[in-house]
């Protein structure tokens, strides 16, 4: 394993601007990790990510186990080098995606059938570990339980016994001394499981931790404290990772508690879609209204889209069936957020934060996206 130090450049409040170094390379943070389930970012490519100025690429263990295999990505020389792309990449344990799937569970493993061809497949603590060794990425995640929400206490128990027994077994099996692991912290909404779950996770001393869980259906009234109560009792000179959220309001008030880093697949998801994320909130393109206007999708946005292309460009694109256009909304949206982690981290060296943070809640305040597969 090799330690991801953490090192503090400025702190407003809790909220802390930082670099993160990593066997291959280090990435400032607050930052956002845009997700590439099956190898790609949905409608992006390598070179796309360089522009949008991305540091971290997400893989999915479970889908890219399936297909191409993780034999076949190491036999490219890892998931990096298998998409062309530079930059640092991190490879979840498939958990959240397995789980999805109503898998048999035992204290040992799951046991889960594949939503390609239906063939069964097992995964433990240590095949997961293999498996993400072979995908060979900078930064790989221990296999956790993720309960359902709502879940009544005593399933949300057992998931955090499960997944503390787990984060062991995952960190004796680890090999490789140019991957870092990362531990991943449960235990629902329930403040004191959170407590104690991020306390067990710490005592292995992980490489940095993962916060999982969360904002999968439950308000942000909900999330914020228990994601306090994680964080109130993981190490300051490790990174900070809350799996699955990106949307803006949870974006920033993460950040307010010391959060570091954060992927979701919400931004292309919109994209695709023809939702676009602004500086006054969610816009749908699609809509009638932008049929003749010559306005950027963001008229605050310096974004290669938004420098180029107009509301009724893309409106058009949608109405003809064009993949461009939910290309188009795609960059720009994983564009956006990004400048946003960086307007975040800008404002946290200033001492400015207070006031962005009243800014995007103003604007994102009653909107909350969900976690991602």
């Amino acid at each position: 394993m090799f330690p991801v130090e953490f090192s503090e450049i400025a702190r407003d409040g809790a909220a802390r601007a930082g670099i993160a170094t990593t066997h291959r390379g280090t990435y400032s943070t607050p930052c956002f990790m845009p997700v590439g389930t099956r190898g790609a970012i949905k409608y992006l490519s390598a070179s796309d990510y360089e522009q949008l100025g991305a540091q971290i690429v997400l893989g999915n263990t479970y889908h890219l186990m399936l297909r191409p295999g993780a034999e076949t990505v190491a036999h490219f020389g890892g998931l990096g080098a298998f998409a062309g792309w530079g930059g640092l990449t991190l490879t979840d344990s498939g958990g959240f995606q397995v789980f999805s799937l109503d898998p048999d569970v035992d204290d040992d493993g799951v046991t889960f059938r594949s939503t390609y061809d239906g063939s069964k497949h097992r995964f433990t603590p240590e095949s997961a570990v293999h498996t993400q060794q072979l995908l060979g990425a900078d930064i790989q995640m221990v296999l956790d339980v993720c309960p359902p929400l709502p879940s009544p206490p005593h399933v949300v128990r057992t998931a955090l016994e499960r997944t503390s027994a787990w984060a062991m077994r995952a960190k004796n099996s680890h090999t490789r001394d140019d991957q870092s692991l990362f531990g991943i912290v449960q235990g629902g909404i329930d403040t004191n499981m959170r407590a104690e779950s991020a306390q067990r996770t710490a005592e292995l001393n992980f490489d940095g931790y993962g916060i999982g869980g969360l904002s999968v259906g439950e308000t942000r009234d909900e999330m914020v404290p228990a994601l306090a109560a994680a964080i109130a009792h993981l190490p300051s000179n490790r990174p900070r990772y809350l799996m699955g959220v990106g949307d803006p309001a949870s974006l920033v008030e993460a950040v307010n508690l010391g959060v570091d880093q954060f992927d979701c697949v919400l931004q292309t998801r919109l994209g695709r879609h023809g939702t676009a994320l602004t500086s006054t909130g969610r816009v749908n393109v699609k809509r009638a209204e932008f049929v003749l206007s010559d306005d950027p999708i963001d008229a605050q946005c310096s974004c290669m889209v938004c420098r180029r292309h107009s509301r009724g460009y893309i409106r058009h694109l949608f109405q003809v069936g064009e993949p461009t256009a939910s290309r188009l909304v795609s960059l720009h949206n994983v564009a956006w957020t990004i400048e946003l982690m960086n307007q975040m981290s800008r404002a946290i060296v200033d001492g400015s934060f207070a006031s962005l943070r009243r800014e995007i809640l103003a604007v994102w305040g009653n909107a909350m996206g969900s976690a991602a597969s």
